[in-house]
């Protein structure tokens, strides 16, 4: 016996007055928002790696930029940002929100060396794993932040065409000002 998949699309105009389109399958009347955080698609597996470079300890900022564009285009950045929290393990969503967390920490874990998955592999969730990165190497690092700002100090152009010149000068920028966002105000302005 076959199974005829019906493909549809919702269109949906929200209070705003913006369209919202969801897409959904049906097949043997089971309806899937394609949009909802906890869709996997069939191409996605625990063995995958979302992005090229393995880290290894260096160039976290970057890294951490490839993993949340990436997760974001599965739409998973909510099980690292928490806004997909674990539902009541009573719950019918525990068990999607429990496989599609697998999944997220699994896709972590394979985008980092060994020795720094061996400390992170008991994590409870995909959640506790980032905070766990984040913590060890998000910290903005006062000896790299001197080094970039002496970098930026010394860089001239030299015998490099303005292209490369000016490729390198936005390399150091975008690293310093993602260094500089980690950097937050805890003081109280009175006025």
């Amino acid at each position: 016996m076959s199974k005829t998949y019906v493909w549809k699309r919702v269109i949906h105009v929200a209070a705003s007055g913006t369209l919202i389109t969801t897409q959904t399958s049906t097949g043997n009347g089971i309806n899937v928002d394609l949009n909802h955080p906890f869709f996997l698609h069939s191409s996605d597996a625990p063995g995958m790696s979302l992005v090229n470079a393995v880290f290894d300890g260096k160039g976290f900022q970057g890294w951490k930029r490839s993993i949340l564009i990436a997760l974001s285009a599965k739409n998973k950045v909510g099980f690292i940002n928490g806004t997909v929290a674990p539902p009541p393990i009573t719950s019918k969503d525990y068990q999607s929100w429990s496989r599609c967390n697998d999944m997220v920490t699994s896709w972590l874990l394979n985008s980092l060396s060994k020795d720094i998955e061996n400390n992170v592999i008991y994590s409870n969730s995909a959640r506790d794993l980032w905070i766990s990165l984040e913590h060890r190497f998000g910290q903005s690092n006062g000896a790299k932040l001197y080094h970039l700002q002496k970098e930026l100090s010394g860089l001239s152009q030299g015998t490099n065409d303005i292209a490369s010149y000016f490729t390198r000068l936005k390399r150091l920028w975008d690293e310093l000002d993602s260094l500089n966002s980690n950097v937050k105000c805890t003081c109280t302005c009175i006025l």
